[in-house]
């Protein structure tokens, strides 16, 4: 592979550290246990689910204005570097929170979501940079899978440190330690990026950049409707990822409201992490067979069964099948959690203008940062009302649904037109 695909596949490496240790694992756990120490568990889990909510609420709203922006020659890495530099001082920041300070730990870990969130609306619109379109589902899928593999060092660390420290009074010293390594891990491994990726296709700068870029935005927006397998793609999108990403930041506190162990949680999610690496590869390589449209419609149907399992397993009495079970999801999770993505990311790359990338892949993000929102805030709502959470992931089946027949529609369409 070429230098440039390289060093954009590591930054996978380095960002996925962050979604593993901070967005699906460890925080959850130090949140629910440390930080919000005190509250029920009913009312940790809505927190930590408007939270996510709130997070993904702030990049929706930014994210067409800053496609706009860097689609301008040399803007993708100016605007890539705040980002990225706020994302690594948050995630420390993280250290001081104090036991019962709920609320802090909130606000500094919105933060470090927004701005890591920010860092990938411009990573993703490298991608129509560093490759071609021959080959982009292949690099994509790569990166996630890389990007899973890559994480499981820093978590095997953070973890071992937490478990040989276990029942301690000093036990929350390593969880902190563990966001001090993530950190370190995401500036380490995103150097190869931020020296090697350059941006290839922009826009040239005018005297009113930002002016220009407010009327771009709206002109982008009005004009989408002529590209109607890119609307299509995006409203199904908006459902189906709302659902995968709905699974990811709130299976931890799932898992522990249906009385899993903090042990099993650990090693069912280090399962998936080197599981995901293979099956997102093999979700590229099915793609080369089946196309994308296919394998991403296969992975909607996989997580609708791993949904209706989710809702029955806090009523399985026996506890080692109830241990069984969580296996199984974290199994069908792994098998298309890292496809999914990829491939989603890829077939929008390959169906928009690449001289408006970051314009395109701002709208991209606003439609997955908004269904991030409505995912997690119907799962606390439901939690809320109900007093159970499994009502919650129940809801999630019908984000999936929706999804699932939006994308068919909308690849009739993209076939018709590449046909013509």
């Amino acid at each position: 592979m070429k230098k440039e695909e390289i060093s954009w596949i590591l930054y996978d490496v380095a960002n996925s550290a962050f979604v593993l240790i901070i967005v699906t694992m460890i925080m959850p756990i130090f949140f629910k246990e440390y930080a919000a120490a005190g509250l029920s568990g009913s009312e940790s889990t809505a927190l930590w689910g408007y939270a996510n909510s709130a997070a993904a609420l702030v990049i929706a709203l930014a994210s067409p204005i800053m496609g706009t922006l860097a689609d301008y020659e040399g803007n993708k890495m100016k605007m890539f570097f705040p980002f990225f530099v706020t994302g690594i001082i948050s995630t420390l920041l993280l250290v001081f929170v104090g036991q019962g300070g709920w609320i802090s730990c909130l606000i500094i870990f919105m933060a470090a979501k927004i701005a890591w969130s920010g860092t990938l609306v411009f990573y993703d619109a490298f991608l129509v940079d560093i490759t071609d379109e021959h080959n982009m589902d292949k690099v994509s899928s790569r990166g996630y899978g890389w990007g899973y593999i890559g994480s499981v060092i820093p978590f095997v660390i953070v973890i071992l440190l937490i478990l040989s420290a276990k029942d301690t009074p000093g036990q929350y010293t390593y969880f902190k330690i563990g966001f001090v390594i993530t950190a370190l891990w995401w500036l380490v491994f995103s150097i190869p990026m931020i020296k090697n990726v350059k941006q290839k296709y922009f826009i040239p700068h005018d005297l009113s950049p930002v002016k220009n870029s407010f009327r771009r935005m709206i002109s982008g927006i009005k004009e989408i409707k002529k590209f109607k397998q890119i609307y299509l793609f995006l409203i199904a999108y908006f459902f189906y990822i709302d659902g995968v990403d709905t699974i990811i930041s709130m299976a931890v506190a799932y898992g522990i409201d249906a009385g899993l162990g903090t042990v099993l949680l650990i090693g069912a999610i280090l399962m998936i992490q080197v599981l995901a690496f293979p099956f997102s590869i093999v979700y590229g390589k099915l793609s080369e067979i089946f196309s994308a449209g296919t394998m991403i419609q296969a992975g909607i149907i996989v997580y609708v069964i791993i949904t209706v399992i989710s809702f029955f397993l806090p009523v399985i009495e026996s506890e080692n099948s109830k241990k069984i079970v969580f296996y199984l999801l974290s199994f069908l999770v792994a098998t298309s959690m890292g496809g999914i993505q990829a491939l989603s990311r890829s077939y929008f790359g390959k169906i928009i203008p690449p001289e408006r990338s970051a314009e395109f892949f701002g709208l991209y993000n606003i439609f997955g940062k908004f269904a991030a929102i409505m995912g997690p805030f119907l799962m606390g709502a439901a939690t809320d009302i109900s007093g159970n959470s499994r009502y919650g992931i129940l809801c999630i089946i019908l984000l999936f649904a929706a999804g699932w027949i939006l994308f068919r529609k909308a690849e009739r369409v993209n076939m018709q037109l590449l046909k013509k």
